[in-house]
């Protein structure tokens, strides 16, 4: 938990101090700086959690039914790079908006209360409780079920309000 706390943290930071070096830029009259800018926030999109939270609940509900051998070669290769994918892209969003926060754009706040990011929320939920998840043959039975159910969801579900 506090390696991927101290990993958001830094990428938090790096990003905003790229976009605040662009959004300087950008205010002392050169248009790169919002190509810089543009191409930040290009990549932190809420939108770009549903395709990661479909990815990261299959491989999740692999773990589940694999045997340990297999479940540890899907942890290692495919849930946990997907895990800090998510903390990495978490981190980008929170540090651009934190650099336009600073440069006196108080609307920027109001990106941050956005649905998707509960899905941030679930993958971290579920990779920080994996470890137990796989112990429990009633909670490793249970958690195939919502692992599928949240899988489907991400992928065919449109989530229009």
């Amino acid at each position: 938990m506090t390696k991927a706390f101290t990993s958001f943290a830094l990428v938090a930071v790096l990003t905003a101090a790229l976009t605040a070096l662009s959004l300087a830029v950008a205010r002392h009259g050169y248009p790169f700086g919002l190509t810089g800018v543009a191409r930040l926030e290009g990549i932190a999109d809420p939108g770009m959690f549903l395709p990661l939270g479909a990815v990261y609940f299959l491989a999740a509900m692999l773990m589940m039914l694999l045997p340990l051998r297999a479940a540890s070669f899907v942890l290692l290769n495919a849930a946990d790079t997907l895990f800090w994918t998510v903390i990495a892209l978490f981190g980008t969003i929170v540090g651009c908006v934190a650099a336009r926060w600073a440069f006196g754009q108080n609307g920027a706040l109001w990106t941050l209360w956005n649905w998707r990011f509960l899905f941030v929320a679930a993958v971290v939920g579920a990779h920080l409780v994996m470890n137990e998840l796989r112990r429990n043959v009633l909670l490793r039975s249970l958690f195939l079920v919502v692992f599928a159910a949240a899988a489907l969801a991400c992928l065919f579900w449109s989530f229009a309000i």
